[in-house]
């Protein structure tokens, strides 16, 4: 896990609100799994609301990875040296775990 210097603003700052209501909306939708399954829900039924839980994450993590490259990563570009090789780093092995998924 990568830290930050203390009182730094992250690339989501600007729509924090925004991506937790996403976030809330998400964990409705998990919630909603647990009781289809406490329910006996039919199988099928469950695995739809498991593929748009999917997506809801999947579409959430595409987003905040956007504005990591808008923000950290551009911020990085503009002060040069190592710190820029580091964020690409960082951003590349996002994708790649984002990738696996």
């Amino acid at each position: 896990m990568t830290t930050t210097e203390a009182g730094a603003t992250h690339g989501y700052h600007h729509q924090k609100d925004e991506h937790l209501k996403r976030l809330r909306r998400i964990e409705g939708q998990i919630r909603g799994l647990q009781r289809m399954v406490e329910e006996d829900t039919y199988c099928i039924d469950v695995l739809t609301q498991v593929s748009a839980s999917t997506k809801g994450l999947q579409s959430f993590a595409l987003q905040l990875l956007e504005e990591h490259l808008r923000h950290c990563v551009a911020d990085a570009a503009l002060k040069g040296g190592a710190e820029i090789d580091a964020k690409v780093d960082e951003a590349t092995k996002a994708i790649g775990r984002l990738l696996r998924t």
